[in-house]
């Protein structure tokens, strides 16, 4: 299943972020990850749960992120969420190609029993349908 924390830059979409990663990881019998833009959230995470910087794997374009997305996936059959922050900056995403995207991660998220929670900076009202349906919280 693929879920969005959809808002504007700077409504507190990271903050949502980390508060909903730190209360899974008690609950998760298997594995997380969180991929960020930065380590800059670091000390934030609980322990448990695997921080990658993205800027780190020289990813150049979005099929790039999507291979590397299950590339992670593949390296470890106990995961069970994976939670992306700046979303359009780490999968190096115009806005035209949003839609494509959610839509391979929803086919990879069914396949492999893999939940991916998005940060996305947009406003809900502007998605389109597809990625409006997967809004768990618009701010």
């Amino acid at each position: 299943m693929v879920q969005i924390i959809a808002g504007e830059k700077g409504k507190g979409k990271t903050k949502i972020l980390l508060d909903k990663v730190n209360s899974d990881v008690e609950v998760s019998k298997g594995t997380i990850v969180y991929l960020d833009k930065s380590n800059k959230h670091m000390y934030e995470l609980n322990r448990k749960i695997r921080l990658i910087n993205v800027n780190d794997y020289c990813i150049e374009c979005a099929s790039e992120f999507v291979g590397f997305i299950c590339g992670i996936i593949s390296q470890d059959h106990d995961l069970e969420k994976v939670y992306l922050d700046s979303f359009l900056k780490i999968a190096c995403l115009s806005y035209s190609e949003i839609d494509r995207v959610i839509e391979k991660l929803s086919v990879i998220s069914d396949k492999f029993n893999v939940d991916i929670v998005i940060s996305l900076s947009a406003n809900a009202e502007n998605l389109s349908e597809v990625a409006k349906s997967k809004v768990i919280v618009a701010l």
